[in-house]
């Protein structure tokens, strides 16, 4: 016993440092006994799954997804997209390949948000990096970055990123420099990553929202281009599970 736990030991130390080569890895199968390939297969396979766990964790950690959401049972009926687009092509996540973009607008409750993080959860159960902000939250970490000098970083940081989420744009007006900050994101993700924006607030109204019309109309252009917009009508999805409504299971 005390011989195979200093063994191990010594496995352990050697399987940390190493790589296995061709040569190595070639000359084991050769002279291998079955029982021990199905072993060394036995511990890749489990090494595998750890990896992949931690790196899953990993990217739910840095998204930082306010709730965990998934597609199953979302109720897409009242949900418009556009014409040659389906739900279907929405889940397959092929649009972050693509670098392009989303509008989902409807009136607050209608599943903007869980949609949005449903998506969110998807890439990154999928390997994709993914960060997840509302919109006052990446304005106001953008100021404090900017502030204190290190705005760069903070950029590089989201250049990271395969997919940006942008819940409740509109939500809280902006002054023009936290509005010129985060022109500056939508405009780096151009061409280059996804960005999938939830609010309230119609194309005409951005401006107001931003402070400036000019700088509205060339955040919508680069939006626009690569982008589309999906319409969430209905209820709220909350207020017809209001508690206060006596609508809710107890």
């Amino acid at each position: 016993m005390a011989l195979k736990a200093e063994e191990a030991r010594e496995f352990k130390a050697k399987a940390r440092m190493m790589y296995f080569s061709n040569e190595v890895i070639d000359r084991f199968c050769a002279t291998a006994t079955p029982g021990q390939l199905a072993a060394a297969v036995a511990l890749l396979d489990d090494e595998q799954g750890v990896r992949e766990r931690r790196k899953r964790d990993r990217l739910f950690r840095k998204a930082k997804f306010p709730q965990v959401k998934s597609f199953e049972g979302y109720d897409f009926s009242q949900v418009s997209f556009p014409e040659g687009y389906t739900a279907e092509d929405l889940m397959g996540l092929g649009f972050i390949d693509r670098a392009q973009d989303f509008v989902f607008y409807g009136q607050t409750g209608r599943g903007k948000t869980h949609l949005a993080i449903a998506i969110g959860v998807a890439a990154a159960s999928s390997g994709k990096t993914v960060r997840f902000f509302t919109t006052a939250e990446l304005v106001m970490a953008l100021t404090m970055a900017n502030s204190a000098g290190a705005l760069d970083q903070f950029m590089r940081d989201l250049a990271k990123a395969d997919l940006l989420i942008l819940d409740e744009f509109g939500y809280v007006p902006l002054d023009i420099n936290g509005a010129r900050l985060l022109f500056q994101v939508v405009s780096a993700c151009y061409e280059k990553r996804s960005v999938v924006f939830t609010t309230n607030i119609e194309f005409s109204k951005w401006g107001t929202i931003l402070g400036d019309d000019k700088l509205a109309s060339a955040m919508i252009d680069r939006v626009v281009h690569h982008g589309r917009l999906v319409e969430f009508n209905g209820t709220s999805k909350r207020m017809d599970k209001a508690l206060m409504l006596g609508k809710a299971e107890i």
